[in-house]
């Protein structure tokens, strides 16, 4: 487990918490750029949208292998939020929009994506 405080620079840490993983767990190289980037926007969305980047406030990584397969999960002490209102970053109108991609990618990314505690949870499983 990798407990940060919700300061946007801490999201460098995740990189050699990803890299401690795919030793520990002999995670394939091509399976670590979809862990490594779906986990930086997942722990970026906790600490910006989750946390509002107050400091005080905590951002819990977890990593557990089941199988073949392995669960990320992320946690923030926000208010969580409703991931089935989020815009779809594809569509015309959202094209140029500075923001509002990090669910996308995740789901895009990763094998499945499920939200937890009302949103402040998000729990990425890839297959190995």
């Amino acid at each position: 487990m990798l407990k940060l405080s919700s300061d946007t620079r801490n999201i460098a840490l995740v990189e050699s918490f990803v890299e401690r993983a795919v030793e520990q767990y002999q995670i394939a190289p091509d399976i670590y750029g979809n862990i490594l980037i779906t986990l930086t926007e997942a722990v970026n969305n906790a600490i910006i949208h989750g946390n509002s980047n107050d400091e005080s406030k905590t951002v819990q990584i977890q990593l557990r292998r089941k199988n073949n397969c392995l669960a990320v999960r992320v946690t923030d002490e926000g208010e969580g939020f409703d991931h089935s209102a989020v815009p779809d970053p594809t569509a015309p109108e959202n094209l140029l929009q500075v923001g509002g991609r990090g669910v996308f990618l995740m789901q895009q990314l990763s094998d499945s994506v499920h939200f937890h505690n009302n949103g402040s949870t998000v729990e990425m499983r890839f297959n190995l």
